[in-house]
């Protein structure tokens, strides 16, 4: 493998799906500021977050491929980010009760030495069941999903709240395209498969 990799978050969630490719990476916490600009799309505002987050490896490190990337969940056309708190969380599971709402991922694949960005969207839907206010109190109680864009975790409990997701990429769900991500790997010269032999 010629370049370290660098995972530019502090989630648990994607650190764990980066080990899938069973490849040694090192992390930090971007620290940036993740506010909407006025009249920045959804698509625009995941792109924006995920390079700045992998561009703030120049931070940190002096050489590598850092790797992006932020979430949000649309609904009705709004933006709705993390709910912080039971109260946010229960007024977004109530509203996608019954509906259906597109989870935006943005990834960011980043040279820190030659300033090079490859960057790309995915779009994940999540078609919820009906649900009644005794269900989400009560997921909301055992999963405290409050630090989860559109208040569930599709790799726990939050499962039981779907009937159908529709998208290339379960992973891109949880936080973090791989499919893609190696894609982009790829084109920086990272075969995530022959890198094995070279550990």
């Amino acid at each position: 493998m010629k370049l370290p990799l660098i995972l530019a978050s502090s989630s648990p969630f994607r650190q764990s799906l980066l080990q899938k490719f069973n490849l040694p990476f090192d992390t930090f916490s971007p620290d940036v500021d993740e506010s909407a600009l006025e009249c920045e799309t959804p698509t625009e505002l995941v792109k924006r977050l995920s390079e700045l987050k992998a561009s703030a490896a120049n931070k940190h490190f002096k050489k590598g491929l850092a790797i992006g990337s932020d979430q949000v969940a649309v609904f009705n056309n709004q933006i709705l980010g993390k709910p912080h708190n039971k109260q946010n969380a229960l007024k977004q599971l109530n509203l996608f009760s019954g509906n259906t709402v597109t989870f935006l991922t943005g990834l960011c694949v980043y040279d820190i030495v030659t300033g090079t960005k490859k960057t790309c969207v995915e779009p994940f839907n999540v078609t919820f069941k009906t649900l009644s206010d005794a269900q989400i109190c009560a997921y909301c109680d055992a999963e405290q999903p409050y630090n989860c864009a559109g208040s569930f975790k599709s790799e726990g409990l939050g499962i039981c709240l779907f009937e159908k997701l529709s998208g290339d990429d379960p992973n891109s769900l949880i936080g973090l395209p791989l499919i893609k991500l190696s894609q982009l790997l790829a084109e920086f010269g990272i075969d995530v498969l022959t890198a094995q032999s070279k550990l």
